[in-house]
């Protein structure tokens, strides 16, 4: 679930570490009729703005098209409106895009490009696409198996709260050794957002 801070006369979306300023008045309007269960209203004031190029209103039109809120269910549509603001560097946009090509859902299933999406959006510091992103590494999908890698993609979805990635980290490690353990925990702590 997506927060809202009102500030002044700024809306902030946050999601996981990334905060999206958005200007108050329709987005916002589009939020409470979404809330609401109004999904009609929500399209009809987002959709503009998503056709401006406004990537918090393209990611949230791909939510809806994903779940078949006020309009059919639409994994293409979705990924149309994801890729648009994954383009402009919309983590959970990313995130979703990534999903979307492991699980061949608008899209054929792809690996390599669910890698690539998942990267982009844990490498901003999305808990989730780091948590997904080590599951990658752990089977080797898309990316050749490695659980140092792995391990420090876990670590740091964990130091999130995720717990997924706490119990998935616990696991390889009993199947690492301490000097891998190491490298990993360092590749961890020296890494930083873009």
């Amino acid at each position: 679930m997506q927060k809202i801070i009102k500030v002044l006369s700024v809306t902030l979306v946050l999601s996981g570490a990334l905060a999206t300023p958005v200007a108050a008045g329709p987005f916002e309007d589009g939020f409470a009729a979404y809330e609401s269960g109004d999904y009609a209203t929500a399209l009809e004031l987002w959709r503009p703005l998503a056709e401006q190029g406004v990537a918090a209103a393209q990611y949230n039109l791909g939510v809806m098209y994903r779940n078949g809120e006020g309009e059919p269910l639409d994994y293409a549509e979705a990924v149309r409106w994801w890729r648009l603001a994954a383009d402009q560097g919309y983590a959970l946009a990313q995130y979703n895009l990534g999903v979307r090509y492991r699980n061949g859902q608008g899209v054929p299933q792809d690996d390599g490009e669910a890698v690539n999406w998942f990267r982009k959006a844990a490498e901003q510091g999305l808990a989730s696409a780091q948590n997904s992103l080590g599951e990658m590494y752990t089977e080797g999908l898309g990316v050749p198996q490695d659980f140092v890698l792995a391990h420090k993609w876990f670590n740091l979805a964990a130091a999130q709260g995720n717990e997924s990635a706490r119990k998935e980290r616990d696991r390889i490690a009993q199947s690492m050794t301490p000097d891998d353990i190491s490298e990993a925990q360092r590749l961890a702590r020296e890494w930083q957002p873009k």
